[in-house]
């Protein structure tokens, strides 16, 4: 870092400015996806998908940030956040506010959606509730299921209580014979449904699994009288600790894959009224504090609710789905996806247009014969993904191939080491990912031979290259042949690839070592054009606004009086709206039937605009700690296409959220404006694209007949 760039930094950092906690606005973002399940106007069974949603986000939160504020607290690490908290300040504020979470969870499910469920008949039911004939119907289904299945797990002096699967649903039992006290485990088998449909006359009415169980222990333990049970579910740390200068990577991260499943238990769902002996049994045998068990007045582990949210023959309760346009307007009327690049570039916008544009751009390049070598990136990719085979069938047709995969991606871990070993028994070049850094950045490098030289074809992207996540994220990805953007990507390649030094890239920003510099340039520029009488303004749409010096910046810029649009999705430490700090800034979030992910950044540059897209959120992590990649939008169509997004986004009344100067968010005041959903918006402009261009290659096609000779050598 130059001498002017730290002290820049140190300056910031010297100013009395309010940053709100990371944590506790991630938690406030979860909160905004629980609001979607209370919401009345969304479809019944989105509701319920909402519910499961935030009930997976809160477990990887758990499982990481919870598990990472204790390391610190263990570790005696007592540093304060920008926030002004401790970490045991932090993790008292969060349990504070997660156990308040989980009620509000909760109360939706029993006031909302079960009584909603019912209206349109659906029913789940207690044991209890049913009649002699489905109760009989629910033993017989354990008898010859579950029975076969399920392994009664006694705890004494010879037999341990078992190591138990993270995220596992159990039931804890206690039993008793001749006066004295025994427990038990039964593991609840994740690998049957857990909802079981007992009946389909007047409406459809499911039993939970554990509740069948719990109501059969007795054929289990033959030989003890049944005193109590109870469910309960660990939560684990499940961050991994990786030797990254270990002599093999891969063998390195398969270890602590294992050790993930032995993590230290971070909560402890426990079933509400619980027997007083078995959750003093519980908390000596799980180790943990009263303050890491959390009392469930209901079903534990409500993931389950996203299958329930797909339940067969409902499709009327559910929104109508938004089904990719295929092909993308600017592909229609192509065959040869080289020769459309050529001509311009292109943009997709997903899921609105089809993700297959990216897959037949791999598969066309896999079996081009001119097509020399293809060099990508990977981070999440699908379990049978289409790209990993074009890339395998590349390989094999004797193209030069080379692959990074990022093992390092949090949770993706396992499945891109299968898909890592076996592009290098295709004959891939496969590479890891860097020491020290995680490579997050999307692009996409196909080299063909051709008449007048070698040319080079880009695909560069927001979003993974996973054709299944591309159903539901929002992202945007740019085909270009730019001679330019040709360069750049082979030395960010030769960079990931080999020893080569960080270069000037002609076009693209790269972090570690270019991207924050980059975006404080920016931002100091506007501020200079707003004190020069400048046209000036930012606009940026990103899931994480979280670093202190860059917020800091926007905090300065707001003074200068330049106008700041944030679009934030999840977390956002800067505050806006406060008086005499960030007056100029407006910050909004965007929770809707898809998952916002695409990051845009727009500055007004003295009236003539520029924008950049790229994988890059605002975290200290993207700008410091990964291979990152924003690129300008250069085309003055695709331009003007993505300052209308950032347009239509800014204008939503339905998915946006305003955020105010107490944290809170709130919805948009529709009053005396026009009702705009900009997911559903953004679906009808696609359409309505490819109905246009269809119209117009057409009208271009279509020859008068009197222009047509009959004449046979005409």
């Amino acid at each position: 870092m130059s001498d002017k760039s730290k002290k820049q930094k140190d300056t910031a950092k010297d100013k009395k400015y309010l940053f709100n906690n990371r944590e506790l606005s991630w938690m406030d973002f979860n909160c905004r996806v629980l609001e979607e399940a209370h919401e009345k106007e969304n479809p019944i069974l989105e509701r319920v998908r909402f519910l499961a949603i935030t009930a997976s986000n809160l477990d990887e939160f758990f499982m990481v940030r919870v598990a990472g504020l204790l390391d610190q607290i263990h570790s005696g690490y007592n540093k304060k956040d920008p926030a002004g908290l401790t970490p045991s300040e932090q993790l008292e504020k969060l349990l504070e506010k997660t156990h308040s979470f989980m009620d509000k969870q909760y109360s939706c499910l029993s006031r909302s959606i079960i009584p909603a469920l019912k209206k349109y008949n659906l029913f789940f039911l207690k044991y209890d509730d049913l009649n002699d004939e489905l109760k009989k119907k629910c033993d017989t289904y354990f008898d010859k299921v579950l029975f076969p299945v399920l392994t009664p797990l006694a705890v004494d002096t010879s037999r341990p209580f078992p190591l138990l699967a993270n995220k596992s649903l159990n039931i804890a039992v206690r039993l008793k014979m001749d006066d004295a006290d025994a427990f038990a485990v039964v593991q609840v088998p994740s690998i049957i449904p857990r909802f079981f449909e007992v009946s389909n006359e007047n409406g459809r009415s499911f039993i939970l699994l554990e509740e069948i169980i719990k109501n059969n222990l007795n054929k289990l333990f033959e030989l003890y009288n049944i005193e109590a049970y109870a469910d309960f579910r660990l939560t684990r740390d499940s961050d991994l600790d990786i030797d990254e200068e270990a002599e093999d990577l891969m063998a390195a991260i398969e270890k602590s894959i294992k050790k993930r499943k032995r993590g230290e238990p971070v909560r402890v769902e426990l079933s509400q009224k619980c027997d007083n002996a078995l959750r003093r049994f519980l908390i000596e045998m799980l180790k943990v504090n009263e303050n890491e068990i959390y009392e469930i007045p209901g079903p534990l582990d409500l993931t389950f609710l996203s299958k329930f949210g797909a339940l067969d023959g409902c499709d009327d309760l559910r929104f109508e789905p938004i089904n990719p346009v295929t092909p993308p307007a600017d592909f229609y009327g192509y065959d040869d996806v080289f020769e459309a690049i050529r001509e311009k570039d292109r943009m997709v916008h997903h899921p609105y247009e089809s993700f297959d544009s990216v897959i037949k751009f791999v598969q066309a390049a896999a079996e081009d014969e001119d097509v020399l070598a293809i060099k990508q990136t990977l981070y999440r990719v699908s379990g049978r993904s289409p790209i990993v085979e074009a890339l395998i069938r590349a390989a094999e047709n004797g193209k030069q191939v080379t692959v990074l995969v990022e093992l390092k991606a949090r949770f993706d871990e396992e499945n891109n080491i299968v898909w890592a070993k076996k592009l290098e028994k295709a004959g891939c070049h496969v590479i890891y990912g860097l020491q020290g850094l995680k490579t997050h950045c999307k692009i996409l490098l196909v080299v063909r031979r051709e008449e007048d030289g070698i040319r080079r074809y880009l695909h560069l992207g927001t979003g993974n290259y996973n054709d299944i996540t591309a159903r539901f994220y929002t992202d945007i990805g740019m085909f270009t042949s730019r001679e330019s953007f040709g360069r750049d990507a082979s030395s960010l390649f030769n960079v990931i690839t080999g020893y080569s030094a960080p270069p000037e890239y002609l076009k693209m920003k790269v972090a570690p070592h270019g991207l924050r510099n980059f975006f404080r340039t920016m931002v100091q520029r506007e501020i200079d054009n707003a004190k020069n009488n400048l046209a000036s303004g930012i606009t940026i749409k990103v899931n994480s606004m979280v670093d202190p010096e860059l917020i800091s910046l926007l905090y300065d810029a707001s003074g200068a009086g330049v106008k700041v649009t944030l679009i934030v999705r999840g977390i956002c430490c800067l505050v806006p709206a406060v008086k005499g700090m960030s007056d100029n800034i407006t910050v909004i979030s965007i929770v809707g039937q898809l998952l916002e992910h695409s990051r845009i950044f727009k500055f007004e540059n003295g009236g003539e605009p520029v924008v950049y897209i790229g994988s890059a959120d605002w975290m200290q992590r993207n700008l410091d700690k990964r291979v990152e990649l924003v690129f300008p939008v250069e085309d003055e169509d695709l331009k003007k296409r993505v300052f209308e997004m950032l347009d239509i986004m800014i204008n939503d009344t339905i998915n946006a959220r305003i955020q105010h100067s107490d944290m809170t968010y709130v919805a948009v005041d529709k009053r005396g404006k026009q009702t705009l959903n900009s997911q559903l918006e953004f679906y009808r402009l696609a359409k309505e694209a490819l109905k246009l261009i269809k119209s117009d290659k057409e009208q271009k096609l279509f020859v008068p007949l009197e222009g047509i000779s009959d004449h046979p050598n005409d």
